[in-house]
C-alpha cells in the first residue's frame, strides 16, 4: 500500500484519515470534513478555538501577521511565521514550520515538516520531517485542467482529482526553487536537487539531479 510505503502514520494527527486508503491523494477531497469533525474532539486543555473551525494548540507560535483560514488545525509546538497565508483545509503537525510568506491550502503537514520560506503548498501531503527549500512550489493544477495521473511502478494510475500537488514521503529534502508538477510522488529519504523540475514518481532513497538522472543513495 503506497500510503504506508511513504509515511509513518504515527507521526500525524491525520492518521485516521490516511490509514483507511491505498493512495494518499484519495485523502485530498476529504481533508476539509475530516478537520471539522476532528476539531470537535480535540482536548481543550491543549487546543484553543480561534474562529470557526480553527483550532490552534496553546503551545504553538503564530505570528500576528499570519492569516489563518479554516478549517484548520495547528498542532503542538508548531510555528506559523510572519505573513504566512493559510487558506484553509490544512493540518500543521507537531513542531512543523510554516514560514515567511508561505501559502498553504488543502494540505497535510506531518509532524516536524518545514516549509519555511516563500513556498506554495497546495493539495499536497508532506511526510514526517520533510523539508522544502526556499521558493519550492507544488504545482497542483494541469494547464489543460484535466484529471491528474501518476506513473507508479511503470503503471499509469488515475487519481480521479483535478487538483493534486505533491506527495512527499518521510524525510524528503527538496532543494530551493524547485517545481513539483501535478501528481509528483517522492519516496522516503529522497533528496531533490535545487532548481529541479519534477514530474511523476521518484523512488525512495534516491538523489534526483534532473529529469532522467536519478542516483541511488549509497
Amino acid at each position: 500500500m503506497l500510503v504506508r510505503n511513504l509515511y509513518d502514520l504515527d507521526k500525524t494527527i491525520a492518521k485516521p484519515l490516511l490509514e483507511g486508503i491505498d493512495y494518499p491523494w484519495e485523502a485530498l477531497p476529504k481533508i476539509k470534513d475530516f478537520i471539522i469533525e476532528l476539531g470537535k474532539t480535540l482536548d481543550p486543555d491543549i487546543f484553543e478555538q480561534r474562529g470557526e473551525n480553527i483550532w490552534v494548540a496553546k503551545s504553538a507560535t503564530v505570528f500576528e501577521s499570519a492569516h489563518l483560514g479554516g478549517p484548520l488545525i495547528i498542532c503542538e509546538e508548531a510555528e506559523v511565521r510572519h505573513c504566512a497565508f493559510i487558506r484553509g483545509s490544512a493540518i500543521v503537525g507537531k513542531g512543523a514550520v510554516v514560514g515567511n510568506s508561505t501559502e498553504l491550502k488543502n494540505s497535510i503537514l506531518f509532524d516536524g515538516v518545514q516549509v519555511p520560506h516563500y513556498n506554495y503548498i497546495g493539495d499536497s501531503i508532506l511526510g514526517y520531517k520533510s523539508h522544502t527549500g526556499a521558493g519550492t512550489i507544488t504545482s497542483n493544477l494541469k494547464s489543460d485542467k484535466s484529471l491528474v495521473t501518476v506513473m507508479c511502478d511503470g503503471e499509469k494510475v488515475e487519481t480521479g482529482v483535478k487538483k493534486f500537488g505533491a506527495m512527499l514521503g518521510d524525510n524528503v529534502e527538496v532543494g530551493c526553487n524547485s517545481v513539483l508538477n501535478p501528481g509528483s510522488v517522492i519516496g522516503r529519504n529522497t533528496n531533490i536537487y535545487p532548481l529541479s523540475f519534477v514530474r511523476g514518481y521518484v523512488s525512495e532513497n534516491s538523489i534526483y539531479k534532473r529529469l532522467g538522472e536519478i542516483a541511488d543513495k549509497i
